[in-house]
């Protein structure tokens, strides 16, 4: 049981690190191409409290995932509207796949002396890279609908959208099939190319 809490002391804050750096970036995305909401209303900021989602929080207890607050942004004020949305959706996740980057090299590359700091760069590449691949998939609300939405023609975009809007609740029903009934459907999509990656980063 202490070996639990010990973990746990370690991987909620890498994980409030991640969601926070993930929605960061996707203001900061918003902000270059023209849209200052974000940092308007006090959430282009590295601080997590602001981006805490009481819901994603309770999520993150029960099913061991969850969410931060999406970071406001309105669309309308980029130069090119389709261009900057999959430009802002694209970014929280290479915030996150950088940062497992930077934690893998410093796993591979530096003489790491106590064992809580090899924990600390074990969880940040690991929870980054799920966060950040998770986020890739195509299914509403994750980042990557918002990809897929705007690199599609508008008829196509169009039906995508229809289809989509019972992506939260396909999303929630594979979550509690996961974690309940063990299924691994997400572990079957994304333990590949997260272990490949940590590979390439750490060397692990």
């Amino acid at each position: 049981m202490s070996l639990n809490i010990a973990n746990l002391i370690i991987q909620i804050p890498v994980l409030l690190f991640a969601l926070t750096i993930h929605e960061y970036a996707h203001g900061r995305a918003a902000l270059w191409q023209g849209d200052t909401t974000a940092q308007r209303m006090g959430r282009l900021t590295l601080n997590p409290l602001p981006h805490i989602d009481i819901i994603g929080a309770i999520f993150l207890l029960l099913f061991h995932f969850g969410w931060a607050k999406p970071v406001p942004v309105n669309p309308g004020n980029f130069k090119n509207v389709k261009q900057g949305i999959i430009i802002m959706a694209l970014m929280g996740p290479l915030a996150n796949i950088f940062t497992a980057f930077i934690a893998g090299s410093c796993i591979r590359f530096l003489p790491i002396p106590w064992e809580v700091c090899q924990l600390i760069l074990l969880y940040s590449l690991y929870i980054n890279l799920g966060l950040g691949l998770f986020n890739l998939l195509p299914l509403p609300p994750l980042d990557g609908s918002h990809i897929l939405e705007n690199m599609l023609s508008p008829s196509s975009a169009e039906k995508y959208r229809t289809i989509g809007r019972y992506g939260p609740f396909i999303l929630l029903g594979i979550m509690i099939l996961d974690s309940y009934a063990h299924t691994g459907i997400l572990s079957s999509i994304l333990t590949g190319p997260i272990h490949l990656l940590a590979h390439f980063f750490a060397g692990i």
